[in-house]
């Protein structure tokens, strides 16, 4: 997207200041359904709205029937079209959402239209969901797939050399789609991989797979989730092969809380005082319709909270537990709570870090961060010594799409907390922050024969196709793991864009960073693709580095993450420490474990680059080795 080939900016983590290499993805380095549009073709602005007029929505949960198969929780779970209002002052949009099945009423399902209902778990009881896609057979922004399908240069992935070019989707598919369950510990034919796409009118991917398979339709599928996780939030959402990015854009994602019931002793915030946020931006025609530009421009120009433009949420003067999820199709947030300036010393709000991705890690007292696209944040926020009638703006600064140099429309104010509730319940009752006593996260210590396996950012021409080592996505995987194992990742990324590396299936911790010479590395590196790939050339990382490792920043550290930010012009380290996928079966259901060789895929969650080839599988074996181990794979 445009504004993508300026100079990286200088980041708190030490990256090098050093030029790489041009636009990080199709069009202005955005990748699929992302060009640079014409200069004829104005871009579409969302009206002046009036901000902090609409209460924050909270999503419904879903209830699940525990009768369907004994020893797990059931959900049926439908894909459909619908309306809703973003914005008291716009029209109804047309929306894609998740509607659950009611046991209790089966003739109100509960949805709201747009996103999908809340799926609120118990560590280790499993569940398992039936997705029925009944959406239009015409997508929402069929001009956008209609380009990739004619394939326009800037919008459809565009294979390094020696590698041919595939179509995403089959060109009598304008709609499919798949349900991913982010974050979790999934067997592999129930984790939602894009090549398992279904359409509302029956047709299969590659990969498509089901469990129960007597009791689905062409356009059903059946997962099942072990819930052997700790107690985090993870989410789902659409992974439609080609078409993700447009997806859940439309409307296609939802939150997925793994409780434990030992937590209820910590003193957390819980019931409406534990509020979910789910982050996006979107643009609105005046009519009130969804805009999507992003084949014009980095991101979009309207903030959306749980579905609602600059909305507010009144609180009482206590403590809250906010849990964020950024689920932006392209954009990093940084954020903070600002005050006015009569109420504290200081302008900000300070408030607690207690926990990331993955889980609870320990307290940390913050005044802002930085979330990339698909991280989760929990925190305790306290209002208390907030005078009545305080209004309390959650801000975004310092954080251009694409970040951290992008050109893409500014949001500086987001929404509202109003202290305008009185005090109920007797009081606060729960743990102070820095008396919390949550699990603490024992760092992963490598040793020195720890494997590494590198991940190299490639783009092979300017406004060009984005790949993991100069290969396209639908090439068969090429990264054997042996199971049990434990590695280390190292991102290479040389381009100007941070991007937000998600693993499927695994946890793991960030190791450190490196600042490297990007311009150097990228030559090299073209050089070594032109001559051949030949592994003994391939150019060595540590001939490259331009500094001391530089750790994790301080609310990475010691935490479990399934998703990374990859910062521009430097090495990423993440430690994995066991490739170990679930074999047990679920509910009794035949062939619901994972069986080795067992593939799964890493890719960009910024969603566009995700569906413009930033992705590739890889494969669990068993220790000996036998599905042909580094079969012309990249580790070292």
């Amino acid at each position: 997207m445009v504004g993508a080939l300026g100079g990286a900016a200088m980041l708190s983590t030490g990256c090098s200041g050093s030029t790489g290499a041009s636009s990080t993805g199709h069009g202005t380095g955005t990748g699929h359904g992302h060009g640079r549009g014409s200069a004829d073709t104005p871009v579409q602005q969302t009206p002046p709205l009036e901000k902090y007029v609409d209460p924050l929505p909270r999503p419904m949960t879903a209830i699940p029937d525990p009768s369907v198969y004994p020893g797990a929780d059931y959900y049926d779970i439908t894909m459909r079209q619908g309306s809703w209002r973003f914005h008291r002052d716009l029209g109804p949009a047309t929306v894609w959402g998740y509607w659950a099945r009611n046991p209790r009423d089966p003739h109100k399902a509960i949805g709201m239209g747009y996103l999908g209902p809340t799926i609120s778990v118990t560590k280790d009881r499993p569940t398992v969901v039936k997705y029925r896609n009944k959406l239009p057979t015409t997508h929402l922004f069929q001009s956008v797939i209609d380009a990739i399908r004619e394939g326009d240069p800037e919008l459809t992935p565009d294979a390094p050399p020696p590698y041919k070019s595939e179509p995403p989707f089959p060109p009598n598919i304008n709609v499919w789609n798949v349900v991913h369950q982010h974050g979790g510990f999934t067997a592999p034919q129930s984790d939602g991989m894009p090549l398992q796409s279904f359409s509302p009118d029956g047709f299969h991917a590659e990969g498509y797979a089901t469990l129960d398979p007597s009791r689905v339709e062409r356009n059903e599928t059946i997962s099942g989730y072990t819930n052997h996780d700790q107690a985090c939030m993870l989410w789902y959402h659409d992974h439609g092969m080609g078409m993700t990015s447009l997806n859940v854009y439309a409307g296609l994602a939802g939150l997925y809380l793994v409780r434990d019931p030992a937590d209820e002793r910590l003193g957390l915030p819980r019931g409406e005082y534990e509020v979910p946020l789910i982050l996006q931006d979107r643009t609105f025609k005046r009519d009130g319709s969804l805009a999507y530009t992003m084949t014009q421009q980095e991101g979009e120009d309207t903030p959306v909270v749980n579905g609602k433009a600059y909305p507010f949420l009144a609180v009482e003067p206590r403590r809250y537990r906010l849990r964020i999820l950024n689920a932006s199709n392209e954009r990093f947030w940084r954020l903070r709570f600002d005050v006015p300036r009569d109420v504290l010393p200081q302008p900000t709000l300070p408030f607690w870090l207690i926990g990331t991705d993955g889980g609870f890690r320990a307290p940390l007292r913050m005044l802002n961060f930085l979330i990339g696209s698909a991280e989760r944040y929990d925190l305790i926020v306290d209002f208390s010594q907030m005078p009545m009638g305080t209004k309390v703006t959650l801000t975004n600064y310092n954080a251009p799409v694409h970040y951290p140099g992008g050109g893409g429309p500014e949001i500086s104010e987001i929404m509202q907390f109003q202290v305008t509730k009185r005090l109920s319940g007797g009081g606060d009752s729960t743990t102070p922050p820095k008396k919390l006593k949550l699990p603490e996260v024992a760092p992963v210590e490598p040793e020195p024969d720890t494997r590494r396996r590198e991940w190299v950012l490639y783009q092979h021409k300017l406004f060009g196709t984005m790949t993991f080592n100069a290969v396209p996505f639908m090439e068969p995987s090429q990264d054997f793991i042996k199971v049990g194992s434990t590695e280390i990742w190292e991102y290479i990324n040389p381009n100007h864009d941070a991007h937000p590396m998600h693993v499927h299936l695994v946890n793991f911790q960030v190791l450190n960073r490196q600042p490297i010479d990007a311009a150097g590395y990228q030559a090299d590196y073209e050089r070594w693709l032109d001559d051949g790939r030949k592994p003994e050339d391939r150019p060595v990382l540590a001939n490259y580095l331009t500094g001391p490792p530089i750790p994790p920043d301080p609310d990475e550290a010691r935490s479990y993450k399934d998703t990374v930010k990859s910062y521009p012009e430097t090495v990423t380290r993440i430690i994995i420490k066991e490739f170990s996928p679930p074999t047990g079966m679920i509910a009794s259901i035949p062939g619901s474990g994972a069986e080795l060789p067992a593939t799964y895929i890493h890719h960009c969650h910024i969603l566009e680059h995700e569906d413009d080839d930033l992705m590739r599988p890889w494969t669990i074996v068993g220790q000996d080795g036998e599905s042909g181990e580094d079969g012309g794979g990249h580790g070292k």
